[in-house]
């Protein structure tokens, strides 16, 4: 899309990583309901969908359903040192109820930190072992003095559901582009909100195209059993119809470009992002399939193999305040988020005028005569047309436009009007 693409912005972007940067979201729960309420005002047409508690999928079965209203830790004097209300990543993710007091030495058993981040709250959970605790930084954890210490936490678990959205959006063909993002973190501004926030403007982007050629899948999951109880409801249509797909995490930062390649780093997808991400940003990161850590594990696996890779703008994992408080809003911005959008718009226009063609004539065609060429013939006149010579010259059926974008080292979105203008002089013919 060479024009500005309507109805996104960094700063609207921006406003809706805001409002859901405070929502404490699970596996389960509310939190992920008013996650996807929002997402919904984005892009109205998202389907959401509930799967009930004990609900087989695959390997994995559902879990209970877990919300939480509050929790803390009163010290010795009466103080509150976690507050849930404050920071909900105080709280262990999947946390038994608990009203009790215990002795410093006890409660030291139920306190996780970062060590290496003192100042810092780390996320941590416990989805499948019940078990109880809080979060707190080192530095405070150090402070802790002996005496009684009293800790809340008002949560239960219930034979309820998992929450997730699904966003269709048909075109031409039945085949499809997959995008897929989670909605499973708590107070965690790169490594959550910003996935979603994109996801849904894409949407919208995808939407405003005029005569789509793919369908698109969006869908809105929590981490591992959303895309594993997505899958087996849907896989065996999926495998069929998916031609390429991108998890996305961590896209709101604006450090770096990352790419986490499929296992064998081959498919459409990866090709189509490395081309991209050659001429944005050529320090651009990429990973192999073996520092996979999102929902590509699951596209990719053993029996499923969808080709699926990953984009980033600072690769889950990588930067040193990922999982803990410091992924706060002040950490994305505008700027993250648009070049994100970038990225992945030019993935998408690359996907729909992805072609092989061919030239027409035998030769060199006479551009002068139909008004592509300098008819003035000196040093340097060929210059202004060396994009459509040299994709004329490897225009020969067996490249595609991907391929070609390549050889002659110029985006894609420079040469759709190339094609345009090549295929209304009758000098190229799609092929396949």
């Amino acid at each position: 899309m060479t024009e500005q693409t309507p109805g996104h912005s960094g700063s609207e972007m921006m406003e809706y990583a805001r409002r859901l940067f405070p929502i404490c979201r699970s596996l389960t729960g509310d939190g992920v309901r008013e996650t996807l309420r929002i997402i919904k005002e984005i892009c109205g047409d998202l389907e959401v969908y509930e799967v009930p508690t004990g609900t087989k999928v695959f390997d994995w079965e559902i879990p209970e359903e877990w919300n939480i209203r509050d929790a803390y830790i009163i010290d010795p004097d009466g103080k509150k040192i976690a507050d849930f209300k404050e920071n909900n990543l105080h709280v262990m993710g999947y946390s038994e109820p608990v009203d009790k007091t215990l002795s410093l030495d006890e409660l030291k058993e139920h306190l996780y930190t970062q060590v290496d981040l003192p100042d810092a709250v780390p996320y941590v959970t416990s989805y499948y072992k019940k078990r109880w605790g809080f979060c707190i930084s080192e530095n405070t954890r150090a402070s802790l003095k002996e005496g009684v210490y009293r800790v809340f936490i008002d949560s239960d678990f219930k034979q309820g559901h998992l929450t997730y959205g699904e966003l269709l959006i048909s075109g031409k063909s039945k085949k499809e582009i997959l995008i897929s993002t989670y909605v499973c973190h708590p107070s965690m501004a790169n490594n959550e909100v910003s996935g979603p926030v994109l996801a849904a403007f894409l949407g919208n982007c995808i939407r405003s195209l005029h005569n789509r050629r793919y369908s698109y899948r969006i869908v809105f999951l929590p981490e591992t059993i959303g895309a594993i109880t997505y899958l087996s409801k849907n896989f065996e249509y999926m495998k069929e119809n998916t031609i390429a797909g991108f998890v996305l995490s961590c896209v709101g930062d604006n450090r770096a470009y990352s790419h986490i390649q499929s296992p064998y780093g081959d498919t459409l997808a990866d090709k189509i992002l490395s081309n991209v991400l050659s001429f944005i940003d050529h320090g651009h990161m990429v990973y192999s399939f073996l520092e996979r850590g999102s929902d590509e594990r699951q596209y990719c696996a053993p029996n499923i193999n969808l080709p699926v890779c990953c984009f980033c703008r600072s690769k889950f994992g990588e930067y040193p305040e990922y999982h803990t408080d410091q992924d706060n809003l002040e950490l994305i911005s505008e700027e993250g988020f648009e070049g994100a959008f970038n990225v992945m718009r030019d993935c998408i226009e690359a996907l729909e005028h992805n072609n092989y063609y061919k030239v027409t004539c035998f030769c060199e065609p006479q551009l002068g005569k139909r008004g592509l060429y300098p008819t003035l013939s000196k040093k340097g006149s060929a210059t202004a047309v060396k994009a459509m010579t040299d994709f004329i010259a490897y225009a020969d059926g067996t490249n595609d436009l991907v391929d070609i974008s390549n050889i002659i080292n110029v985006p894609v979105a420079e040469l759709i009007p190339i094609i345009k203008t090549l295929k209304t002089a009758g000098l190229i013919k799609r092929v396949k």
